[in-house]
């Protein structure tokens, strides 16, 4: 894959990153992190694990920033906190369904409850400007897009974990997302990860982390409704796809956003894309 950024004309635009349940799992982990390396971003996380949060702070610098903030519908909950601390939710973990499939429900054991003033993304005067926006809530998702009208007006890729059972107790669901998403302007575009363990007693290849046949949870992206891109500032197209080329590998998508941009500015963007994917493919077939 080519850096789409050796094809600008000017210097590339600072991508706006707003990272809900930032909690790191390791240098590498973040769905964003191709672009930190190759373009200008500035990044905004939520972690209401405190200990966490500090951690982040202490561990990034310039351009970023974390927030120990719960970020929800804007009342007042009950925190779950897990052993795990990537597990803990303002949804209670569901027991019953997780002792059913290896390796899940000793991950998600609740050791302790606090009571949390959620706060609305739209009251955060820090995201206003969000291009990509990431939400790791562990079943809360839904809260997070509930109270985030007017910040999902302005974003283009949403980049979400969607469980397709209920981990949680009576915790959205995958369809329960994609409706508020698609209501707020976005249509599906792909699933970036998928997992899931197997059903007991069995284990998969002596991993117990295996994924079996059941889907439980992923990683969806969601993107602006490309019928709508008129609505777009040209920088708002330009930003959409660096994102989709750098991070997703949405070629053709990224293809015809940029179209669209040659349309409006007159700057062939599109045409030397398209000269050099092409000529990529050409080197991969006759290597």
């Amino acid at each position: 894959m080519f850096n789409i950024f050796e094809l600008l004309a000017s210097e590339p635009p600072t991508i706006n990153i707003v990272d809900i349940g930032a909690m790191s799992l390791g240098e590498g982990e973040d769905p964003y992190d191709a672009l930190l390396k190759k373009g200008s971003t500035r990044i905004v996380g939520f972690e209401p694990v405190q200990a966490e949060c500090n951690k982040l702070n202490k561990m990034h610098g310039d351009g970023r920033i974390y927030l120990p903030y719960a970020i929800g519908d804007g009342a007042r909950h009950v925190f779950n906190i897990c052993n795990h601390s990537m597990t803990s939710s303002l949804y209670e973990p569901n027991s019953a369904l997780l002792d059913k499939f290896q390796h899940l429900e000793n991950l998600m054991r609740v050791v302790s409850h606090s009571e949390v003033e959620t706060r609305r993304l739209d009251d955060v005067p820090e995201v206003a400007e969000t291009d990509y926006l990431k939400v790791d809530v562990q079943g809360a998702e839904v809260d997070v897009f509930r109270g985030a009208t007017n910040v999902l007006r302005n974003t283009l890729v949403v980049h979400t974990e969607v469980e397709f059972v209920p981990m949680y107790k009576e915790q959205p669901l995958f369809s329960d997302v994609d409706k508020i998403l698609r209501q707020n302007g976005f249509l599906f575009h792909k699933l970036a990860s998928f997992a899931g363990r197997t059903f007991k007693p069995l284990i998969n290849n002596n991993d117990i982390s295996a994924p079996g046949s059941q889907w439980l949870w992923a990683d969806a992206v969601y993107i602006k409704n490309f019928m709508n891109l008129d609505a777009l500032s040209v920088e708002k197209l330009l930003k959409l796809a660096i994102i989709l080329h750098t991070l997703y590998r949405s070629f053709d998508t990224c293809a015809f956003i940029l179209q669209h941009y040659q349309n409006r500015t007159k700057e062939p963007l599109a045409d030397r894309y398209m000269s050099r994917l092409v000529g990529n493919k050409k080197r991969e077939f006759n290597s």
